[in-house]
């Protein structure tokens, strides 16, 4: 059965597109059916790719974004994806008040995966820190892989 996972953060140009190529690159190399996607909460960069310093950042630990494109996240996403990953608990709150009422679809913190129950994945765009991202994202990857393979 293919895993269908969208992960989200707030303008689709940091932290949800390095999680969808880490994701992706992982998945692959452990030979887990998935698929993933990544989405923002807000317009801002609908189209953009993502920050050059985070394509910089994950270029250095072996990821890819150079192909990927911003888009918001929308209400249909619940109903394309088993489990959405939200970067921190702001973009969580914003995923429920969009999600359709009848939607069962379980929005998540994408540390809960790294044993960090409830801590955000901190938003690199004006505070820096684009490696350590990529670090944390990586950490929450190998137990999210875990938790779909269970």
């Amino acid at each position: 059965m293919t895993r269908r996972v969208l992960f989200v953060c707030l303008g689709n140009i940091c932290r949800s597109p390095t999680a969808e190529a880490v994701f992706r690159t992982l998945a692959a190399r452990e030979g887990l059916d998935a698929q993933a996607d990544s989405a923002g909460t807000g317009d801002w960069h609908v189209g953009s790719p993502p920050d050059p310093r985070m394509i910089e950042a994950a270029a250095a630990h072996g990821y890819d974004l150079r192909d990927l494109r911003a888009r918001q996240a929308v209400a249909a996403d619940f109903e394309r994806f088993d489990l959405i990953l939200a970067m921190d608990r702001s973009n969580r709150a914003a995923l429920e008040r969009l999600r359709p009422r009848n939607a069962d679809t379980p929005v998540r913190l994408m540390l809960d995966y790294a044993g960090q129950p409830g801590a955000d994945v901190p938003d690199p765009y004006m505070v820096g820190g684009f490696d350590h991202v990529v670090t944390l994202i990586e950490k929450a990857t190998g137990g999210l892989i875990d938790s779909l393979r269970r």
